[in-house]
């Protein structure tokens, strides 16, 4: 799938916000990170304990995991899995995917559980889309404007 957004660079105030809103689902959910992915497994924001962590291997991983489950679904005629779970002795990670294909990763461990993580990644997945949506239509009036510039605007500009 192929986001609107494309390779959107953010601006620090867009970052802040998404740090923010990923530090109380950290709280929320008593996780110990919170990161956000996009489809081709940049790492755009996070949060939390990411101490000792390759966080750039980290959403390479979780972008090749969830595609990879992807097809799963489709191999047995579902149109794709809500969430993932991996479970380990001491650390666990929930995976979702959120609207334009953004994946929210929550890293936890038995201080929280299972279920309060799925509980408040869903109120945290409506506050990411939202600022998302902002992000891309703010992008896409800047995108129209710079669609309007013509070369004899850029050549009186490099003449002056």
């Amino acid at each position: 799938m192929d986001t609107p957004w494309g390779d959107l660079f953010l601006f620090a105030e867009d970052e802040a916000r998404l740090a923010a809103m990923l530090g109380r689902l950290c709280e929320d959910a008593k996780a110990r990170a919170a990161f956000l992915v996009d489809q081709n497994g940049r790492l755009i924001a996070s949060s939390g304990d990411r101490a000792g962590l390759d966080t750039t291997a980290l959403a390479s991983l979780v972008a090749g995991s969830i595609a990879a489950t992807g097809s799963l679904a489709r191999l047995i005629g579902e149109q794709a899995f809500s969430g993932l779970f991996h479970e380990g002795e001491r650390s666990h990670l929930y995976l979702t995917v959120l609207e334009d294909g953004l994946i929210l990763v929550v890293s936890f461990d038995r201080s929280s559980s299972a279920g309060l993580v799925r509980f408040r990644v869903k109120r945290a997945s409506e506050e990411i889309s939202q600022v998302f949506a902002e992000v891309t239509g703010r992008v896409a009036g800047f995108q129209s404007e710079i669609a309007q510039i013509t070369d004899e605007d850029i050549e009186n500009l490099l003449s002056s």
